[in-house]
């Protein structure tokens, strides 16, 4: 298996994409239904190939994700052959960017000197859709890229 077997939940949710899948390999919902009963194997490998033919498709469509902590922010804007990253990291005592308030804050004052700004591009050392993988795994977020380009336009006119 190339990523990771999908949730109950996710399966639910993607019911009729499974059984179009289950249909492409020609298995009816009859002969799925005696597969779960008699081969537990065979169940176990049509669920990895569909969750990893999912997760090439979502992975495939990533543009940007971000990853959050009290004092940082970390937005991926990820392209065809590299990842450009911004991290935002907050130095100031009792601010917290899980919290709401403090997050929104950190919007209004995005020009505070205890807010500090890197940026970097590195191109993939792994697959693509691999590295975005990881960094899920870790806690990233798949994101629309509002802020990533928020920033990046702060970043763009501090030069």
């Amino acid at each position: 298996m190339k990523y990771r077997l999908l949730s109950k939940e996710q399966f639910e949710a993607l019911n009729k994409e499974f059984a179009t899948f289950l249909a492409t390999q020609e298995i009816t919902k009859q002969d799925w239904e005696l597969i779960k009963q008699n081969e537990s194997d065979k169940v176990q490998r049509q669920l990895e190939n569909f969750s990893d033919l999912v997760w090439e498709e979502v992975l495939g469509k990533t543009k940007y994700l971000e990853h959050y902590s009290a004092d940082s922010i970390n937005l991926f804007y990820c392209q065809p052959e590299q990842m450009e990253r911004i991290v935002v990291r907050v130095e100031k005592k009792g601010v917290n960017l899980l919290d709401k308030e403090d997050f929104n804050w950190f919007i209004d004052n995005s020009n505070d000197k205890s807010i500090q700004y890197f940026k970097g591009t590195k191109p993939y050392t792994a697959p693509r859709n691999e590295e975005i993988f990881k960094l899920i795994e870790q806690g990233a977020v798949l994101a629309d890229g509002k802020l990533f380009k928020a920033i990046h336009q702060i970043l763009n006119s501090k030069k």
